[in-house]
């Protein structure tokens, strides 16, 4: 039998060396004769043997193919030896990594006199040499499976699962090779750790220490021993995955070397490994008896969001993002590919889009910073579509996190103190807040949160940290988060009869913290909501959006879009201070005038009309903010109370015409002028919510009455009273 498992070996070394040696890429390069040598050139540790790539082979042998798929574990160390054999001499001269050439130039050296060769103890382990690691990537194509779909029959296999990253501990060194010297003898000890936990040697077991009877001390060599790097995470299987009725299952994943530091809690992966037991160690051994528990050796890791750092766009989708570049409409276009199903809300999407795209944080010199992500609450009657476009969002976004006000505690946002399994200490975990860090965190039914825990984003949303001090941690994390949230009015819908303070029932300071607070109304209008019922039933007839004269953005495209929008950091030119200045002091202007104020103006807006401008102009992909920009932050800011404005229109008994007309009138005497431009007036009525046609109207309306003259080509107006 153990020759016959000789020859097994043997057979299936030579079939790796042969793979190995003779496999090339499509372009016809050998691929892993060339990662050998960058290996060799210590260019990288990780060498992945891709199954893809044994299909493909010419001289594939299909019983190899299963063996290595069906016995991973075992040839991980084949192919390990197979490089061992294959490894080239290295061609280029590398960094001296001290500690580990020294030992192991000397050991060569001493190797020929000091080993005796019938004690294998003293053999030098083929591990203690190597300076790569093996893994063996699974099948690209085919799904993966949920947590629950991998069974006994699996164990021992190459498995490929998908789900999300619940938990990760630290990264810590564990033995691979523990290195003993014997005091009596001299001689060097090695031995293997294949576990989690090892029995160490306290006797030199050289046969020179048992001739002479001397029961040899080790002393354990730290330096010389080998150590790798070992990080232990969750996985928990997908919402969608879970059956009726169900809790979702979650498994342990082990992460060595390379592999390590690659996945963060809230990451949603696709993880290929080694499905293997593992017996219980310690105390819990006594209890569980021979039950054991099972664990994923991870393998390769995919991530299905890439971060916008990460964002590596191919030769396709560059050529897409350029040709969007170019449209002049691409503003319009982005936004209503935002959620196409919902009808209308097209500046709604629109604050949604800025909110992804975000600002550049800014750093000062003394080390202050001003935050750069964008704020917004939706607030509006039930049935406007609020939390669909909350999830879409978090849907689009790289790094989101849903969270609803009722299900969430102060603790669950911010941090909770909880105890190690393991270790048994006292550790930090991230709540949602902290799990969102440069990401996006959706709070739905915002108002129904206790007002103990809403006070846990207060400083979130300003100084984008978390400080806790609690069971002997003080430490300060960050919380680099753009918090969307959606709340319904105080009293369920918008009550006219009150002022808008009442029925937004927030508090104040944290209302200045939302750099957008969107009022959203449902009110009944013949056209529009037949409009919207025609809508929501082709939705719901056909699965998709109706016709928007354009194919709407996939999220992918959309993300490969922002993240390169993301790389500018556009500066605000000096000609526009003076513009921003008064634009804000006006708006400080009205709301001393209005008796119920809609909104708090404090700094605090200034600094979100310059986020939203920068955005703005980040999506244009220029580097300074235009007067555009400007503008059309003042219009976000100004249309999202227009449902509000609509009403007071409607009490104060001025028609759309009449209105216009009065806003001209105001301004011109404002700025003591005689002359208006078409473009100026055109500025000042889009603020109202007001549309060119209905400015092209009263033109020509007041024209007739001589109370103003229009210039033919440029149409702008001349006042004929003063």
């Amino acid at each position: 039998m153990a020759a016959l498992k000789s020859v097994d070996f043997a057979v299936d070394k030579a079939l790796a060396k042969d793979f190995l040696n003779n496999f090339a890429d499509a372009l016809g390069e050998p691929k892993y004769l060339n990662i050998l040598q960058d290996v060799a050139n210590r260019k990288r540790r990780a060498i992945h043997i891709e199954l893809d790539d044994l299909v493909d082979y010419k001289d594939l042998d299909e019983a190899f193919l299963q063996r290595v798929t069906e016995n991973t574990r075992r040839y991980i160390n084949i192919f390990a030896e197979a490089i061992d054999e294959l490894m080239p001499e290295p061609t280029e001269v590398f960094p001296v990594d001290e500690d580990r050439d020294i030992l192991m130039t000397q050991r060569v050296d001493d190797g020929m006199d000091n080993v005796d060769n019938s004690d294998p103890l003293q053999k030098m382990p083929s591990e203690i040499r190597r300076f790569f690691e093996v893994y063996i990537k699974a099948f690209s194509k085919g799904t993966p499976f949920t947590v629950r779909q991998v069974r006994a029959s699996h164990i021992g296999q190459l498995v490929k699962i998908s789900g999300i990253i619940t938990r990760c501990s630290d990264v810590k060194p564990l033995m691979q090779v523990a290195v003993y010297t014997c005091e009596d003898c001299g001689f060097e000890i090695y031995q293997e750790v294949t576990a989690r936990v090892f029995m160490p040697l306290f006797e030199c077991p050289s046969n020179r220490c048992k001739i002479n009877k001397a029961k040899g001390n080790l002393i354990l060599q730290l330096r010389a021993s080998k150590f790798l790097k070992f990080q232990e995470a969750r996985i928990q299987e997908l919402a969608e995955h879970v059956p009726k009725g169900h809790i979702p299952r979650s498994l342990t994943v082990h992460l060595r070397g390379e592999l390590t530091r690659k996945v963060a809690p809230g990451d949603v992966v696709e993880l290929s490994g080694i499905f293997l037991p593992i017996p219980y160690s310690g105390f819990r051994a006594l209890r569980a008896g021979l039950v054991a528990d099972t664990y994923l050796e991870a393998m390769s890791i995919t991530h299905f969001k890439k971060k916008y750092e990460e964002y590596d766009l191919k030769a396709d989708e560059q050529e897409q993002i350029e040709r969007l570049a170019e449209d002049g409409d691409v503003y319009n276009k982005l936004a209503r590919s935002l959620a196409p199903e919902i009808f209308g809300h097209e500046d709604v999407k629109k604050a949604l889009l800025l909110l992804l795209v975000g600002a550049p944080h800014r750093k000062l010199s003394d080390g202050m910073k001003i935050r750069g992500d964008l704020h917004i609450c939706l607030m509006g009657d039930p049935g406007v579509a609020k939390s669909q476009l909350l999830k879409h969002i978090i849907n689009v976004a790289p790094r989101g996190v849903y969270t609803t006000g009722r299900g969430s505690s102060g603790v669950g946002l911010t941090a909770a103190v909880q105890k190690d399994p393991i270790t048994n200490e006292m550790v930090l975990e991230g709540g949602a807040l902290v799990l969102a860090d440069m990401g996006i965190c959706a709070i739905d039914e915002f108002d129904k949160m206790e007002e103990s825990d809403r006070t846990a984003i207060h400083e979130v949303m300003e100084q984008q940290t978390v400080s806790i001090a609690k069971a002997g941690i003080t430490t300060s994390l960050n919380a680099r988060t753009a918090v969307l949230a959606a709340a319904n009015p105080a009293w369920g819908r918008y009550d006219l009869r009150r002022t808008p303070a009442e029925n937004i029932n927030l508090p104040p300071a944290l209302l200045s913290r939302f750099d957008l607070l969107w009022l959203i109304l449902d009110r009944a209008d013949m056209d529009n909501d037949l409009e919207m019922a025609r809508h929501v039933v082709y939705v719901h007839q056909n699965l998709e959006s109706p016709s928007l004269g354009f194919t709407p953005l996939e999220p992918s495209v959309l993300r490969a879009y922002i993240s390169t929008a993301r790389r500018i950091a556009p500066s605000v030119p000096r000609e526009l201070e003076e513009y921003i200045a008064t634009a804000y002091s006006s708006i400080r202007q009205d709301e001393a005038k209005s008796n119920a104020p809609h909104s708090y103006t404090t700094v605090r807006t200034l600094l979100s009309i310059l986020r939203i401008s920068i955005a703005l102009a980040r999506l244009r992909f220029s580097e300074t903010v235009a007067q555009s920009d400007v503008d059309e932050a003042l219009r976000l800011m100004q249309m999202s109370k227009f449902s509000l404005y609509s009403e007071d229109r409607q009490k104060s008994g001025l028609d759309a015409i009449s209105d216009i007309y009065s806003v001209l009138r105001d301004e011109a005497a404002r700025t003591n002028t005689m002359d208006v431009s078409y473009a100026c007036a055109l500025n000042w009525i889009s603020r109202k919510g007001y549309s060119e046609a209905q400015l092209k109207e009263c033109l020509e309306e007041y024209a007739a009455l001589n109370v103003w003259q229009i210039h033919p080509s440029t149409f702008d107006i001349h006042f004929i009273d003063a």
